[in-house]
């Protein structure tokens, strides 16, 4: 049975507030252990804990107010205007008239490499960027897929999801770090010393909290990774939305993974922004890197379940497969 972009919609929605809560929890519980090793009391694990929060939480705000302008300069994107690039600009402005939200800025990436990306707090602040590949590469319906999946992600407020998750991660890595850096300094100290039952429940939170604060920055960071291809999924659901054709978006994905180019101006920090992640597996950069986009194959069969068509198999599946 296919399923309706709209239950597709839903079931990456719900997904991705499962995830921030599983890491809002995390939070929780860390900031809980290593506030109570420290000072013996709840009300010091909630001081610690809300600490951490709100300052992750002024780190992440110059990040949200001009992160955008730093992605698009770092990206080498320059503005342009309906005289550039008239069907660019057009099939802009036809999507954004079906998300229902302002059309973007629109900026262009002078490389061979097809990809876009799009970026900014709100839709009243938003930008998109395309490189000069795609407009060469891609027809107007697979163009229309691209850009519908990049203002699906300002429509969805993927950018302030994204922050969210940030500071809810940097939360716990603040809290993990300062805590590792104290014991290694001062060591268990006199923890669990005292008589009585109060001193060995001490050394048992201040011992689960060394272990929680070993694994769960790591633990966190996939989870943020997960929340990151699920809002992948998300977006191209939400671009057959507003195109109707996923048709488009389909062979849009399959042309972006299977080209060759290389996208030199994209790089760790910003490579999870782009419509395919711009950093091919054969380059020497990849190594290390972990998967910020689903699947190409599993976009792309979802893609089909949308109009009842079948997965993709036999040589076509593989060799899709290869390029992940």
């Amino acid at each position: 049975m296919a399923m309706t972009f709209y239950q597709q919609e839903a079931a990456n929605r719900r997904k991705s507030l499962l995830l921030i809560l599983i890491v809002g929890v995390l939070l929780g519980l860390l900031g809980f252990l290593v506030g109570y090793a420290t000072s013996g009391s709840i009300s010091g694990a909630a001081v610690i804990t809300v600490g951490a929060v709100g300052l992750a939480g002024l780190l992440s705000a110059g990040s949200y107010f001009a992160g955008d302008s730093l992605v698009l300069a770092a990206s080498q994107a320059r503005p342009i205007g309906q005289a550039d690039q008239p069907q660019l600009m057009n099939v802009v402005q036809e999507l954004s008239l079906a998300a229902g939200v302002p059309p973007p800025n629109v900026y262009l990436i002078d490389d061979s490499a097809p990809n876009a990306f799009a970026t900014g707090r709100d839709p009243k602040h938003a930008s998109v960027a395309v490189t000069s590949g795609l407009l060469q590469k891609l027809d107007r319906e697979e163009l229309q897929g691209v850009i519908g999946h990049e203002l699906s992600h300002v429509r969805n407020f993927d950018i302030r999801f994204a922050l969210l998750v940030a500071v809810l991660v940097g939360s716990i890595a603040l809290i993990s770090d300062l805590f590792l850096r104290g014991f290694l300094r001062v060591g268990l100290g006199g923890r669990g010393r005292d008589r009585g039952g109060a001193g060995i429940l001490i050394l048992i939170v201040f011992v689960l909290a060394i272990l929680l604060a070993i694994v769960a920055p790591i633990f966190a960071r996939f989870v943020q990774l997960a929340v990151s291809r699920q809002r992948e999924y998300l977006a191209d659901a939400s671009s057959v939305e507003l195109t109707r054709n996923p048709a488009g978006l389909e062979q849009a994905l399959v042309k972006i993974a299977m080209d060759r180019d290389v996208l030199e101006v994209a790089n760790r920090a910003t490579q999870h922004l782009y419509f395919v992640n711009p950093i091919h597996k054969f380059e020497a950069r990849a190594s290390g890197l972990m998967a910020t986009h689903p699947p190409i194959l599993d976009r792309i069969n979802r893609l089909r379940a949308l109009h009842g068509a079948p997965p993709l198999g036999g040589a076509e599946a593989m060799t899709l497969a290869a390029v992940d």
